[in-house]
């Protein structure tokens, strides 16, 4: 016999009381796998999601017969088709084909890697990238998640909330420090966000990794409000790093890029 599928009694959670455990939990399997757990046995996964093993293996094994998962029998791990699920959603936002060439123009005038991103809880995800150079210990790709208060694009989305949404962030977010120049404490970061609020824009000097420095701005939808930012790295205080200025001679062109994907944005009905 299987074990009995618990069940989220109507009105408990969602619109109507339709909540679709089974569907909840298939994704929490899926979302159990990252970097630091690229591959997993069933108990792995098992303490990972909170699942007993007997639920956890029907998932597995569901996914694997769905082509989302396989195993050499003991050990579990993704399979790209897994990518087509991040797809779906890029397919159907069209920030990163509106901001992939001004993010491209903005690369070879500058002759510096430019990115974009959006939030997504207490990290950015990036959604469109052009790379001069690798500029970080970990590859950076569309998809690479990083904590918003260590970064200058999360700095700039973190500006762009609400109060309701920004205390929402400051009681879930884990204030870690990357480096020994991260901003950990919330009063500073607050400050921080003001200031970039004020301006416009954000600076962020190796809190993310020592040696990488860069500068980001807010794109806006037709509405004014902050969906996404674009944002400028570069390598500064090791041997070969380019003595560029980010406040002279970044951040004109920078905002102007930010500014010229907003139009596009807006003029897209977005």
């Amino acid at each position: 016999m299987t074990e009995p599928e618990p069940s989220t009694p109507a009105g408990e959670r969602g619109p109507g009381g339709q909540f679709v455990q089974s569907l909840a939990r298939g994704l929490e399997v899926i979302s159990a796998f990252d970097a630091g757990h690229p591959r997993m046995t069933l108990s792995d996964v098992s303490r990972r999601t909170g699942l007993t093993r007997a639920t956890a293996r029907r998932f597995l094994l569901t996914l694997e017969e769905l082509g989302y998962v396989r195993t050499d029998g003991r050990l579990f791990e993704l399979t790209p088709k897994v990518l087509r699920l991040g797809y779906a959603y890029l397919s159907a936002l069209s920030l990163p084909a509106l901001a992939g060439p001004h993010l491209e123009a903005l690369s070879a005038l500058l002759e510096e890697s430019t990115s974009a991103s959006v939030l997504d809880g207490t990290d950015i995800v990036y959604v469109a990238r052009v790379a001069t150079r690798r500029i970080m210990t970990v590859a950076i790709a569309v998809g690479t998640r990083f904590p918003a208060h260590a970064t200058s694009m999360g700095r700039v989305l973190l500006a762009g909330l609400g109060p309701d949404e920004l205390a929402e962030y400051f009681r879930t977010a884990r204030l870690e420090a990357r480096t020994d120049r991260t901003l950990t404490d919330r009063a500073l970061l607050e400050e921080d966000l003001r200031t970039v609020r004020a301006q416009g824009w954000a600076l962020v000097d190796q809190e993310l990794e020592a040696g990488l420095c860069s500068v980001a701005a807010p794109v806006h939808d037709g509405a004014g409000r902050v969906v996404a930012a674009v944002n400028v790295s570069m390598r500064v205080g090791v041997p070969g790093a380019a003595g560029t200025d980010p406040r002279r001679d970044v951040v004109p062109p920078l905002l102007e890029c930010a500014r010229r994907i907003s139009a596009d944005l807006a003029a897209a009905g977005r």
